[in-house]
């Protein structure tokens, strides 16, 4: 991807799982959107809106976000890097796509779909 593009959840991945004791959160019933954000990151705001959006908008899924700075022993071990950056679970909780910066809406129904 390069740097002058928006990057959306596209990245297919293969990293294991997550489970709801490691999310502090429950897992959606049928997919998660698990969002990694830093208190002053702008952009986060805005994935924040879009991935609660989606999630109202779909049933069974579930948006958590999670402060990278509070869990750098998760943020270290899935090799997060930037934020924010945002992985699309299944509804085993196992990381099927996985994508950094400021998704747009079309792409992360688009990871959803082959998610589900």
């Amino acid at each position: 991807m390069s740097s002058d593009r928006r990057p959306g959840v596209d990245g297919e991945t293969r990293e294991g799982s997550l489970d709801a004791a490691r999310l502090g959160a429950e897992l959606g019933e049928r997919a998660t959107l698990v969002q990694f954000s830093s208190a002053f990151c702008q952009p986060c705001r805005a994935t924040r809106r879009t991935l609660a959006e989606v999630a109202r908008r779909v049933d069974g899924v579930a948006h958590v976000e999670i402060d990278a700075e509070a869990h750098l022993a998760l943020v270290r071990e899935l090799g997060i890097s930037r934020t924010p950056t945002v992985l699309v679970l299944d509804a085993a909780g196992r990381i099927v796509r996985r994508a950094a910066g400021q998704p747009r809406t079309v792409d992360v129904v688009a990871a959803l779909g082959r998610a589900m």
